[in-house]
């Protein structure tokens, strides 16, 4: 009686657990790496560094001395504020090419959108 049924369904059922704790484990370890992957930004030609890990956490500042004049100290503080946000925009593009690496690793459409 059960037979004409089929277990087809419970197969496609078990490909998609499968790949769903795939994507898991591969999101989990990306997740993982962007504490160690550094993204450098700049402003001023250089003169003021910020480096940030991808996942947008501050680590280090670098500014040149010539730039340390009482005069310049309003333009110092907006050559910061640029550096540190540039290094936050390139952890944000480094985080985005992690989860289309994954995606494409595990054969997903190209930019779709993972829930997590």
């Amino acid at each position: 009686m059960l037979k004409g049924l089929g277990l087809g369904g419970l197969g496609d059922m078990a490909k998609m657990m499968k790949a769903a704790q795939e994507m898991q484990g591969k999101m989990a370890e990306m997740q993982a790496s962007l504490d160690t992957i550094m993204v450098e930004g700049s402003a001023g030609a250089g003169l003021v560094k910020a480096t940030a890990t991808a996942k947008g956490e501050l680590k280090s500042l670098s500014i040149d001395p010539s730039i340390f004049r009482e005069e310049d100290r309003e333009m110092v503080e907006d050559l910061i504020l640029a550096a540190v946000k540039d290094a936050q925009a390139r952890a944000g593009e480094r985080v985005n090419e992690e989860m289309s690496r994954i995606s494409e690793e595990l054969g997903l459409p190209p930019g779709m959108k993972m829930p997590f």
